[in-house]
C-alpha cells in the first residue's frame, strides 16, 4: 500500500469515528432534556427510564440509601446494657466504653433484658471505623445500629469522635461511690486453709514374672 492511499484511507477511518461519536452525542443531548429518576439500587425499577441527565444537585437532592447500608454509627443509650462485646469485636478498636457497675438492676431495655451496668464513656471514633458492621451483628439487644447518614466531613478530624454516654461527671461520681459503697459493705469471705499435701505411699518394689533377680 502507497503513502498516499494509507493516508487517505487513515482520514476516512477518523472521519467515521468522529460522525458516530457526534451521532451519540447529538441523540443525548436530546434525551437530555429532564433529569432521571433517582431510584434505589434494590429496587426492580432500577434499570427503568435511565435516560436523562444523571448528575445530581447535591445535597439538595441525594440518590437513595439503601436500607443495608454502612454508613454512621449510632446508638441507642436506653437499649444498652454496657456488655463491651461491640468494643472487643472491633477490629480497629474505633469504640471506647468505661462501665460502671450497679448493686442492683435500674432498668429494663425495650426487649426486657435487665440493666446493671452504666456507661460512664461510650465514644465511637468514626474516624477509625471501617465500616465491617460487626458491632451492630454482636450486639445482644440491637441499641446499635448504622444509619443512612454518610457526609458527616469535617474539618478537625476529632470531631469524627461521637460520645454517646448520657451521664453527667456528677452522677458518674455518684455511681462509683455507691457501687465502692455496695463493694465494702459485703462480708469478707472466710478463709480457705491450704490443702495438706499428701503422705507419698509406700509401693513395694515388684519384679515382672519370670525375673528371679531381687
Amino acid at each position: 500500500m502507497s503513502g498516499a492511499s494509507s493516508y487517505w484511507k487513515n482520514i476516512s477511518v477518523a472521519a467515521r469515528t468522529l460522525l458516530k461519536g457526534l451521532q451519540l452525542t447529538g441523540a443525548h443531548i436530546f434525551k437530555a432534556t429532564s433529569s432521571k429518576k433517582s431510584v434505589d439500587i434494590t429496587s426492580k425499577e432500577y434499570f427503568l427510564g435511565q435516560k436523562g441527565i444523571g448528575t445530581i444537585q447535591y445535597p439538595h437532592e441525594t440518590i437513595p440509601v439503601p436500607d443495608t447500608g454502612r454508613y454512621q454509627l449510632d446508638v441507642e443509650m436506653d437499649d444498652c446494657i454496657v456488655c463491651d462485646k461491640c468494643a472487643k469485636i472491633c477490629p480497629v478498636d474505633c469504640i471506647e466504653i468505661e462501665p460502671i457497675r450497679s448493686p442492683e438492676e435500674f432498668g429494663k431495655t425495650s426487649d426486657g433484658t435487665s440493666k446493671r451496668i452504666y456507661a460512664a464513656k461510650f465514644d465511637i471514633d468514626m474516624g477509625k471505623c471501617c465500616f465491617c458492621g460487626l458491632c451492630t451483628t454482636v450486639c445482644p439487644t440491637e441499641c446499635l445500629t448504622m444509619t443512612k447518614s454518610y457526609d458527616f466531613s469535617v474539618l478537625d478530624i476529632s470531631e469524627h469522635n461521637f460520645p454517646f454516654a448520657n451521664l453527667s461527671s456528677t452522677e458518674i461520681t455518684e455511681k462509683k461511690t455507691a457501687w465502692e459503697t455496695h463493694q465494702q459493705s459485703k462480708p469478707e469471705a472466710p478463709a480457705v486453709p491450704a490443702p495438706v499435701a499428701a503422705k507419698p505411699v509406700f509401693k513395694p518394689k515388684m519384679n515382672p514374672p519370670g525375673n528371679s533377680n531381687p
